[in-house]
């Protein structure tokens, strides 16, 4: 690995050229990551400090907006809309979705901006610019274990626990979750430096892939309405979906009571997803490689 830096006005503009292999240098660039880990622990504690200064109440805002979205979409699509009277413990059930969302938007938001929130730093400093999305990752994460803990109290209290190999689930989902948005937010934070626009066409996007997903509707509907063609292969093609029908699996117990059913191949559908996840990122993150060169001059 080579470094060379160059002045440019007040700025120092550091280029970080890595191996050229198209594995190794995929590999370089993660070792430089795990080399800078107390930078990147430091980033996300700072960034919860941040969030929460001068809060009394703190994290507990983290529960603030999924709460607020569970009243909302319980009285207007379950009580007034009457979708409440087909689907069985319809608050628990929207608030798993709800959940599912709140960390898949905030790691995708979060993330497309990540590298231009950070321009003083990019212009001035260099240390791994992968740390600033995945500061975010960690950040989302951190308020997601929050919502989880609600749902799981939630599913305890007013629901029924259904103790099956399906809770296993949880964290495979969650992790599938995870990787995904992170192979596609390094690909956005790396467009987004040079076309602002994308920040902008991501929370389009986003709207449509909430209603694309079964979060405040029932999979069931979905499954009578397309059947079991080309239509119901390309819905299932969404990892949302597949997240929030995993933790709808192992904590929506009321499903089975009302007889949803799960595809025999869900659990290896979920697997499938991971290792493609997996391999996009592989790719997203050597096109960040390639362009990473460029944000100091493009910010």
């Amino acid at each position: 690995m080579t470094e060379a830096g160059r002045r440019q006005g007040r700025s120092e503009i550091v280029v970080l050229e890595h191996h050229a292999g198209f594995f190794t240098g995929v590999a370089s660039a993660w070792r430089d990551v795990w080399n800078a880990r107390g930078l990147l622990f430091e980033l996300i504690a700072s960034s919860i400090r941040t969030r929460y200064k001068n809060s009394k109440l703190g994290v507990l805002w983290s529960f603030a907006r999924p709460l607020v979205q569970l009243l909302i979409y319980y009285f207007a699509i379950g009580q007034i809309l009457g979708v409440a009277r087909s689907i069985p413990d319809f608050a628990i059930f929207v608030f798993i979705g709800l959940t599912v969302w709140a960390l898949f938007g905030e790691l995708i938001n979060s993330m497309t901006t990540s590298v231009v929130d950070n321009a003083g730093i990019v212009k001035k400093v260099y240390f791994p610019r992968e740390l600033f999305p995945l500061s975010t990752v960690g950040t989302s994460v951190f308020n997601f274990l929050f919502q989880l803990a609600v749902l799981l109290l939630a599913v305890a209290v007013f629901g029924s626990v259904r103790w099956s190999w399906d809770l296993l689930l949880i964290p495979l989902a969650i992790l599938t979750l995870v990787v995904f948005a992170l192979a596609i937010g390094l690909f956005l934070a790396a467009v987004n430096v040079r076309l602002r626009d994308v920040q902008h066409l991501v929370e389009v996007l986003l709207s449509v892939l909430f209603w694309a997903s079964p979060i405040v509707y029932s999979f069931s509907f979905v499954q009578s309405a397309l059947g079991s063609g080309l239509a119901m292969n390309l819905y299932m093609s969404n990892p949302v979906t597949l997240v929030v029908l995993a933790l709808q699996k192992a904590l929506w117990n009321a499903g089975y009571e009302a007889g949803q059913t799960w595809d025999g191949d869900f659990v290896l559908h979920l697997l499938i997803t991971l290792v493609v996840s997996c391999v996009l990122l592989f790719f997203s993150h050597r096109y960040f490689l390639k362009m990473q060169g460029s944000f100091a001059q493009e910010l």
